[in-house]
């Protein structure tokens, strides 16, 4: 069963910055695309980011704007996601999960999730 496994999450104030990390012991995700997802609470899930495993595309939610990068290191099996400028509805827990394609809906497997919170 492969199993991916979310960290970095935490309590920040509004404007801060988190960088979470997506790792799969055991498991090689370069041939993967990795998206990244997060549900609030009484929300659906939405995507967040997404890059893809077969050009060096990257996708983004509108309500990124600029704000969170995505990136892949190989070598560490880690993909990453860089938030800056939190805002309070960023609040939500994340998750990663693999696919065949950034545009695809065939997210296969998915970790546990970590919580951002972003408060004051």
């Amino acid at each position: 069963q492969v199993r991916l496994v979310e960290y970095g999450g935490g309590l920040v104030q509004p404007g801060g910055s988190l960088r979470l990390s997506c790792a799969a012991p055991g498991f090689s995700l370069e041939n993967y695309a990795i998206g990244w997802f997060r549900q609030a609470p009484g929300k659906e899930r939405e995507g967040v980011s997404c890059t893809s495993n077969s050009d060096s595309s990257d996708s983004y939610g509108d309500f990124v704007k600029g704000r969170f990068t995505i990136s892949r290191d190989n070598a560490k099996n880690t993909v990453y996601l860089q938030m800056n400028s939190l805002k309070p509805e960023d609040t939500a827990v994340y998750y990663c999960a693999t696919g065949s394609h950034c545009s695809g809906s065939d997210w296969k497997f998915w970790g546990q999730g970590t919580q951002v919170t972003v408060s004051s």
